[in-house]
């Protein structure tokens, strides 16, 4: 087995760039609390909101146990990916695989840390908000499962028209 080291660079610059944009806004920009928003562009702004849950706020954990159930189960996934980059060949596959793993492990770290997931990326046109509030780590998961989702469907294997026996 070789390593996948596009995947793994992949997972790593994510991860860094992921705590590191975290950081910036909870740190030097202060957004640190319920509330707390700083307007970007006309559509678009920071604005901080602690995510307990998972995607779409599912799975809400909002007690200890189900917080380290949730950091268990999302760790379980995080391997399941990591698996399957080092089997992966193609090195798209591996770079999106990357992407999923590098976003996965960023948000892991935040509810170990914090007990929460930080977002704070909101995309709105007006009052109307296509998307929840999101991070870094959570646009990676999005894009590299896209990308899988894309190659899966656009890249299947072509098999040969059969010939059938006009005598069958």
């Amino acid at each position: 087995m070789t390593l996948p080291k596009r995947g793994l660079l992949a997972a790593l610059a994510l991860f860094a760039l992921d705590q590191l944009v975290k950081w910036a806004v909870v740190g030097p920009l202060g957004l640190d609390h319920l509330g707390a928003e700083r307007y970007v562009a006309p559509i678009f702004s920071l604005r901080f909101v602690p995510n307990v849950g998972v995607s779409l706020g599912l799975l809400p954990a909002d007690g200890n146990a189900t917080r380290w159930a949730l950091v268990a189960m999302t760790g379980a996934i995080a391997i399941g990916v990591a698996i399957w980059m080092t089997r992966e060949k193609h090195p798209t596959d591996q770079v999106a695989l990357g992407l999923v793993l590098g976003g996965a492990l960023g948000n892991i770290l935040d509810r170990v840390r914090f007990g929460y997931v930080v977002d704070f990326a909101d995309l709105h046109f007006g009052d109307w908000r296509p998307f929840l509030v999101f991070n870094v780590a959570d646009a990676a998961i999005t894009i590299g499962v896209l990308v899988l989702l894309l190659r899966a469907f656009l890249s299947r294997d072509k098999a040969a028209p059969s010939v059938e026996s006009p005598h069958a």
